[in-house]
This record gives C-alpha cells, structure tokens and sequence, in this order.
C-alpha cells in the first residue's frame, strides 16, 4: 500500500453495514412455486430509488441483481471500484427488501451463479416460471446488445423494455435535434438544453450575466500558500467484499482499504458528498476546475461522478441543488462557479452520452493516428521520474480518481505524444477510474484525450508542452526533468515529444485553424533546433519505458 492511501483522513467516518446479504435476499428458492411472474433486472449502474419501478409494491414482481463475474473481469478494474459498485447493489438491494419489495441477489460466489447475465437470466426464467422480463435500457453498447440479442430469441418469456428515467436527453437526442452530421458541436447542445431546461436562464431564455460559458474565468492555477478543504471521506467496511473477490480469483488494479471504503455506496452517503461540495468546495469550484497540485488530490471537484453514474443521485436533483444553494448565496459564490459546475453535467455528462450512442459500435475502433504504442509498465505503478504523470498516475492508483485535467492533459497528452494505441489507452482508463463506465469514458478518452475519432468530439487535438502543466500545476518544480529545455539531457519530456507530434501531424492539420499557429511556429525554427527536439525526442520514445 503506497503512502498517498495509507496516511487518509476521514473527514466523515461512517458506522455502516459490512454488506453481509440476509438469507431471504439470496435464496431464489421461495419463490419457485410463488405468485411470482414477472422478473425486473437491475444493473449495477442502474441504483435510482425515484425509478417509477419502485414506487409501488407488486406482488408479482421479483428484482433481480447479480454480481457477475463478466463485469468483474471485462477489463481488469480498480479494486475499489468493484467493491463500490458491490456495496452500492448490495445497499440498494437491502433498501428494496426492507421497503417490502421482493429481492433476489445473486452474490458472485454463490452457487447458482453462472458469472454470466443472460446465462442467469435463463436460470432463472426456467426455476421460478417467470413469464414476463422487465428491462430497463443499459447504457453500455456491450450489455445492450447482449441483452436485446437475448431478448430476440426467448419463446417463452415476453420481454418489456423502459428508460432508466435518470438522464435528461434521450439517446438519441442528437439525431433529433441536429441530424446526421460528422461531428458536433458541445456548446450548441449545451445552450440549447439551457433553454430546453430553464437551467441559468431568464425569461427571454438569455443567460444569466449575458454570457453562456464562463470557461476563460475557470484556468486559474492555486496560489502557493491556498489551502483546499479537506475532501469528505466515507468508511465503508467492505472487506467482507474484497475477500469474496480475492476468492473468486478476481484479478485488480490499485490499492484500496476494503475497511474503510471513501466512496459514497447509497443515496444518504451521495447527498451527503453533495452537500458538502455545495457548503465548501462550489464556492472556488469553477476558479479552480483546471488546477492541479501535490498538496490535493480532489482540490475542489465534487467527485459525484460515481454517485450519478450508478444513477444513486439524479443530474436534474444535483443541479437544482446546486443552482437553489447559489441563488441563496450570492455573495460568496460567483455565477462562475456555478456555471462552470452546470456545464459539466447538463452539457458535457448529457452530450458525451449522446455522442456514444450517435457514433457506436463503429467508434469504439477508431484509431485517426493508427497509434499502436504498448503502455509503459509505469501506467499500473506510477514509478516515473515525469513528476506530473508520477503524481497523476499514482493517485488514479491510490484513490481509483483524477480530476479531468489529470485525466486530459497529463495522462491522456502524455498518451497521445508518445502514439500510445488507444484500445489499451481506453481500456485502462476504464478500468482504474471509479466512475468509468464505457459511455462516459469511451468518447472522453477516445475522442477528448486521444482524438482517435479524427474530430467527432473535439475540433483538435488536446496536446500541450510541459509549460502548460508548470502553468496550471506544482508539479515542475519537484521534477527529475527541467521543465524549460526542449532538448537534450534532463529535458522536459513533453516538451520535445509535443514539437514531435506538430512534425509527424502537421500535414494532417494543415487546413486546421485551430493548429495553424503552432504549426507555423514550428516550421520557423531553426533546423538545427528542429532537429535537436526530434532527436531527443526520438530518444524518449525508444526508453519509454524508462522515462
């Protein structure tokens, strides 16, 4: 266990359940000869207690969750993101069953359980004499394939499908409002859901202050003496979990405490988490959004992408709260903040999703650059002398968490300089991150980080020089590397990797506004400067593992 995870301060430790199932949730045999006729599956990300499912008790219906090892083995995941989402599903379940529903929950060792969904499903239909399936829409292309291909083949069931009734545009929201287009344009989506949602709007749908994005006023690097608030920390004893997943020969990544699990695993931990970044962290969020530090490793980031994506918070709840709790505190949080924090989830969370089901299957094999670099073995330590990937790389280790400039400008620029092949980019990132699931990773790693998509999700490519991280970071001033040379021994690796890739792609990006200038200042350079960087460069490449 690294020091960064072995010296955390619960801020809030929680006396809570060690996730242990009761009988009755685990034994399907009940219900075999029950009134049971209708099964209702519920995935691990689709945790919505306000779902019209439950709000009512139904003596027919039986809810199903199962622990599968699929998921579990998929791409190999951060150990704390499968004991958060276990102790999430098991949390919900144990809610449901104390609401009076009807549960059934298939641990990943229990005997029954196949480790396979659709397998289960059978199982299960044949036993109980299930005569209807209720679905809702998975909001995985994998699992929503499975499913339907499933579905298509059942002669003795009838299958319903429903929406997960959690996000606040359709699938296919794109197609409706823009067309078919080669790519698309965020802040077009985002204003018009503004107007769509009344969200910061006046009567005349004109954005409050009388500007839509307030982005340029959210690049600000923290002081040197800036102290964040502590991050709110939660203790869940999951080491019940941990051991079932080491005995089940679950193969991870990262560290974790499976006795004091951070994470927030039901709705009152989620509010709680919200609240608190209302009370202490809104106020400098937007400010402070790109910032990265040593001294931090949430800063002042809500860290709810978990909490929203298991569906535990709603985004329409999360941004009411968030724009009630501005209005009513005016005088210390600026429209700013708050629009910066609005367009994270309404805009960008609500547009990536779009874009995935837009573009899917055909984007997840995308590859522009035809990169097929192997990941440095660094990637599952973080043992580099590159203090920024060091720090990055080994607090996504350590807390199963980055915040997005981490994620797209350290880690994912590092990624695409050194031609990094972004299936396998794609695959870590959605196996160390708490709040990855491949619809919101798929198009921000892909798309945002690697642009492997040629420009669906982003008009250019997101690479920077390590000037761009000694602006916006602490990081440069604890580095092996000196973060002023271009060239030569001790040289800034991002430095002369990001003139290799203006040369190598500078032909690609000839008519590219957005590139024209950086690709003109290249080619006044000198050509033995130009060669010195390429060099060097060249050389960083071939130790990449070494770096």
């Amino acid at each position: 266990m690294s020091a960064m995870i072995a010296n955390l301060t619960y801020v809030l430790p929680m006396s809570t359940s060690n996730f242990n199932l009761p009988p009755q949730l685990t034994d399907w045999h009940p219900y075999k000869n029950s009134q049971i006729t209708d099964l209702c599956l519920i995935l691990g990300d689709q945790l919505n207690a306000k779902h019209s499912w439950f709000q009512q008790v139904q003596s027919q219906r039986l809810f199903v969750f199962m622990e599968l090892a699929q998921e579990a083995n998929y791409v190999t995941h951060h150990q704390q993101k499968i004991l958060a989402f276990f102790a999430a599903m098991r949390s919900f379940a144990m809610a449901l069953h104390q609401a009076d529903h009807q549960v059934l929950y298939l641990s990943l060792d229990a005997a029954v359980n196949s480790g396979n969904l659709t397998a289960n499903l059978d199982q299960l239909i044949t036993q109980l004499g299930i005569t209807t399936v209720h679905l809702q829409q998975p909001d995985e292309y994998r699992l929503d394939q499975q499913l339907q291909q499933w579905a298509t083949v059942q002669p003795s069931v009838s299958v319903t499908w429903c929406d997960t009734e959690h996000f606040i545009c359709a699938r296919d929201v794109l197609q409706q409002w823009f067309g078919d287009k080669p790519s698309y344009l965020m802040e077009a989506f985002y204003r018009r859901l503004r107007k769509q949602t009344g969200y910061l709007v006046d009567e005349h749908q004109q954005p409050f202050g009388g500007q839509w994005n307030y982005d340029k006023s959210n690049r600000n690097k923290l002081p040197a003496k800036h102290k964040v608030p502590a991050p709110l920390l939660f203790a869940n004893d999951t080491s019940e979990l941990a051991d079932m997943l080491q005995r089940m020969g679950i193969k991870t990544m990262g560290s974790a405490q499976p006795d004091k699990l951070l994470w927030p695993v039901n709705r009152q931990q989620s509010l709680q988490l919200l609240d608190y970044f209302l009370e202490y962290l809104l106020p400098n969020f937007g400010l402070y959004q790109d910032a990265m530090t040593e001294s931090s490793w949430a800063v002042y980031h809500a860290r709810l992408s978990f909490s929203l994506n298991t569906k535990m918070l709603s985004p329409k709840l999360v941004i009411e709260r968030a724009i009630d709790y501005w209005q009513q505190h005016q005088e210390r949080i600026s429209l700013a903040q708050i629009e910066g924090f609005v367009r994270q989830i309404l805009g960008w969370r609500e547009f990536v999703r779009a874009i995935y089901w837009q573009f899917m299957p055909n984007y997840k094999a995308l590859n522009y650059f035809k990169h097929h670099r192997p990941l440095p073995d660094y990637f599952w330590t973080g043992d580099t002398k590159m203090r920024c990937l060091q720090h990055s790389l080994s607090q996504s280790l350590d807390y199963a968490y980055a915040h997005h400039i981490q994620r797209l400008m350290v880690i994912g620029n590092f990624s695409l300089l050194t031609e990094l092949d972004p299936d396998a980019v794609d695959q870590w990132y959605l196996g160390v991150y708490i709040d990855a699931i491949e619809w919101v990773e798929l198009p921000n790693t892909r798309g945002m980080s690697q642009f492997a998509d040629g420009g669906i999700v982003a008009s250019k490519p997101y690479v920077a020089s390590g000037n761009y991280v000694n602006k916006m970071s602490s990081y440069c001033s604890n580095c092996h590397y000196q973060v002023k040379l271009k060239s030569g021994e001790k040289s800034c690796p991002l430095n002369s990797l990001y003139w290799h890739f203006i040369e190598q792609k500078q032909e690609l990006f000839a008519n590219n506004p957005r590139m024209s200038l950086v690709i003109k200042q290249w080619q006044q350079r000198s050509p033995s400067e130009r060669n010195d960087i390429l060099a060097t460069a060249q050389r960083y490449l071939e130790q990449l593992n070494s770096l």
